[in-house]
């Protein structure tokens, strides 16, 4: 049986991979920027491939039209309406760093987190 190849970026310590491992998914890669998550996707599941770094800075050409699924939690806070909502004016919304990973790569699906407040138009 054919595996589904998936790129998962802001990996966090691996809970959503490990649900997509059972959905049947293989990892291609997984970027996540902290050392602590990296050490831990690492530590158990040391098959997979684990790029310690800025999302920013990952380049998903390399893997155009092999991928699946493109998979991210990115961070909400710029987005939720527990924080400040300052949307693309915080230095943390990577959602145009995952559309231009989602142009590199081609992938067939992605599925990335959603947020209340993501398309409110104060934003």
């Amino acid at each position: 049986m054919r595996k589904f190849k998936s790129i998962e970026i802001c990996a966090g310590a691996g809970g959503q991979a490990l649900g997509l491992e059972q959905a049947g998914f293989e990892h291609i890669a997984l970027v996540e920027i902290e050392n602590v998550a990296c050490r831990t996707l690492r530590m158990n599941r040391p098959q997979w491939r684990v790029l310690e770094g800025d999302v920013r800075h990952f380049d998903a050409t390399p893997y155009r039209d092999e991928v699946d699924l493109l998979a991210g939690g990115v961070p909400c806070p710029p987005f939720s309406v527990a924080g400040k909502q300052l949307g693309q004016l915080d230095d943390r919304d990577l959602f145009p760093e995952a559309i231009r990973l989602i142009r590199e790569c081609n992938p067939k699906a992605v599925l990335l987190e959603n947020v209340r407040g993501l398309l409110d138009q104060d934003i």
